[in-house]
C-alpha cells in the first residue's frame, strides 16, 4: 500500500493527513474551511484515494493560510507516497464536464513544479471562500511534489462549478498518472532514469 502521514505545526497552522494512494475513496476532512472540505472530498472520491485531514488554523484572520499550508501538506502526503516513483505511469490527463463547465486537467510528475492556470474566476467569492485560493491551494501542493500541473478552462461561467471541475479533474488525472504500469517491471518512467 503507497501511503503517507504528515504533520506539518507552523504558528498558524497545525495540519494533519493521511493519504493512501491505492484505496476505494474514503474520506474524513475536517480543514475548518468548509468550501474547502466539499473540494478535497471530491478529489479523493474521485481519484479513488482515501484521505484523512485536520486542520486548524487561524481563520479568524482569514482562509490564507489554512488553504495554502493544506496544500503543501496533501502535496507532501503525494510525494511520500509514491517514493521513488518506480513503475508509475508518470503522466495523467482528464477532460471533466461539470454542467456548462468544461475543464482540462494534465500533469505529469516530473519531479519539477510548474503550474498553469491561465484564466480567473468569474466571481471573487463562493459562499465565503475567496476563489483566489484556489490558486495558492495548488501552488502550494506543487511545490512539495514537484510537478507539471495544467488547468485549461475550455467554458465554464459558475465559479462553483469550475472550482468543482478542477478538484475532480485533478483527483481524475493524478489517479492516472500514480497507477502502476507493469510493463515497466518496476523502473523509473523516464529515459534519465530518475524523475527530479
Amino acid at each position: 500500500m503507497r501511503t503517507a502521514n504528515i504533520e506539518r505545526k507552523t504558528a498558524e497552522t497545525s495540519i494533519s493527513a493521511t493519504l493512501n494512494l491505492d484505496g476505494t475513496g474514503k474520506c474524513a476532512i475536517d480543514s475548518g474551511v468548509g468550501f474547502l472540505n466539499h473540494m478535497l472530498t471530491l478529489f479523493a472520491v474521485h481519484g479513488r484515494f482515501d484521505l484523512t485531514l485536520t486542520c486548524k488554523g487561524d481563520t479568524e484572520v482569514d482562509d490564507h493560510h489554512s488553504v495554502e499550508d493544506i496544500g503543501i501538506v496533501l502535496g507532501s502526503c503525494i510525494q511520500a507516497a509514491l517514493g521513488d516513483k518506480r513503475g508509475i505511469v508518470r503522466y495523467g490527463s482528464f477532460m471533466l464536464p461539470m454542467d456548462e463547465t468544461l475543464m482540462l486537467c494534465a500533469l505529469d510528475l516530473s519531479g519539477r513544479a510548474s503550474f498553469n492556470m491561465p484564466f480567473d474566476f468569474p466571481r471573487e467569492k463562493i459562499g465565503t471562500f475567496d476563489t483566489e485560493l484556489i490558486r495558492e491551494f495548488y501552488l502550494g501542493l506543487v511545490r512539495a511534489c514537484p510537478m507539471s500541473l495544467h488547468f485549461q478552462m475550455l467554458a465554464g461561467t459558475n465559479a462553483h462549478h469550475i472550482a468543482e471541475a478542477m478538484f475532480k479533474g485533478f483527483g481524475r488525472a493524478l489517479a492516472t498518472a500514480v497507477s502502476v504500469d507493469a510493463r515497466l517491471n518496476g523502473q523509473v518512467p523516464s529515459s534519465k532514469g530518475v524523475l527530479a
